[in-house]
């Protein structure tokens, strides 16, 4: 009984009534709180003292409660699950940004066999974790192993290849500024290929992103042949994730990952030996073994579970929101290598890109609907 039905009893004991008939003791209802005496009916109305009431923290609800402490660790577990993909996808693109610093000191180890030590160290790593995939998964079939060397082809190897290729007549904005555009292409293909008009918001969040990007890095300048090579980067990024985003949900980001680094090591092999012969590999020096070390590991095995543990949670066109935070992230190294400083452009550029993260990755609230309010409760 709550406390509001405990003083309208209280009340009406105090109240005086008509004495009941004489047969009302046998036919009637029960004697009223009345003909108690008047100081016992008090203390049972009355509340007792604190000692004799159930403890706050023993009601359900109540603050401090068992299943207000119970609602609080479900609430709290659930945001850390929310969080955790955005945490991984901007780890795994700010990991990557700090591949410009490792290749700085790759400059005179022939490319095509650092990239396969790169992804033969990574799959080496990968694959026995693939092993203990995740529940539901399986293991690749021949279609899937035909899509993941694509994806490894187009956006791993044949990627790296055309950035390489456009360094040769394009300055580096010139295809970091398109590669950045892989957010906008999301934003819009994504609805198109389902038939549906692209929303304004995704739109506008991407073009802030690849605008943020855009300012910190410049614009450059770059003849024909530089600037298709990096249109021929931007459709490699754009196939790192596209390519993998069917696979994920059946084989699992450890699978797609491991399988996809496998296949890109023996594939730049092969082309190493086109293009250098046997001079494709060496032993490498401490500083190149270095620098191998951290492609394999941070920019490889960790940015690459991170991306694609988070990639099927959070969308292709949400994702790629974060590559925003790669060339941040090779801005703000370039001072430490000596090949650039830190300057107002690289602020305006990264408030544009936190404006594109904001607007992308957060939800606009629906007022609030108009009318009457709600009765309140009258239950007990």
């Amino acid at each position: 009984m709550t406390e509001r039905t405990t003083l309208a009893a209280a009340q009406d004991s105090t109240a005086p009534r008509p004495a009941a008939p004489p047969d009302s003791a046998t036919s009637g209802p029960a004697a009223p709180v009345s003909d108690v005496p008047r100081p016992v009916a008090k203390s049972l109305a009355a509340p007792g003292p604190a000692a004799s009431r159930p403890a706050a923290a023993s009601r359900p609800g109540a603050p401090g409660s068992d299943v207000s402490r119970s609602a609080s660790g479900v609430d709290a577990g659930r945001r850390v699950r929310s969080a955790l993909p955005h945490l991984l996808a901007a780890a795994g693109m700010a990991l990557i940004g700090t591949a410009v610093a490792a290749s700085s000191l790759l400059t005179t180890f022939p490319y095509a066999g650092g990239q396969a030590l790169r992804y033969g160290v990574a799959a080496a790593i990968l694959l026995p974790l693939a092993r203990r995939a995740a529940p539901g998964t399986r293991r690749p079939g021949a279609g899937d192993l035909v899509r993941l060397a694509l994806l490894a082809a187009t956006g791993m190897v044949g990627f790296n290849l055309a950035i390489l290729a456009a360094l040769r007549t394009a300055e580096p904005a010139v295809p970091g500024v398109l590669v950045a555009c892989s957010p906008v292409v999301f934003a819009l293909a994504g609805p198109l290929l389902a038939r549906t008009r692209p929303g304004a918001r995704p739109v506008a969040a991407a073009v802030l992103v690849v605008a943020g990007a855009a300012v910190v890095q410049g614009l450059g300048r770059s003849d024909a042949a530089g600037l298709g090579y990096s249109l021929l980067a931007l459709l490699g990024e754009v196939a790192f994730s596209a390519q993998a985003a069917p696979l994920l949900p059946r084989l699992g980001a450890r699978r797609v990952a491991g399988y996809g680094c496998a296949f890109a090591a023996v594939e730049a092999l092969l082309v190493g030996l086109v293009t250098d012969g046997a001079g494709v590999l060496r032993v490498p020096t401490p500083v190149e073994a270095a620098g191998l070390a951290w492609l394999a590991l941070p920019v490889t095995v960790l940015a690459f579970l991170g991306w694609y543990t988070a990639l099927p949670r959070l969308g292709a066109a949400r994702a790629t929101l974060y590559s925003g935070l790669t060339p941040l992230v090779a801005a703000a190294l370039a001072p430490l290598l000596g090949t650039g400083r830190l300057g107002p452009g690289q602020a305006v550029g990264a408030l544009l890109v936190a404006a594109g993260l904001v607007l992308g990755l957060t939800t606009r609230r629906r007022a609030a609907p108009s009318g009457p309010a709600a009765p309140p409760p009258t239950g007990p």
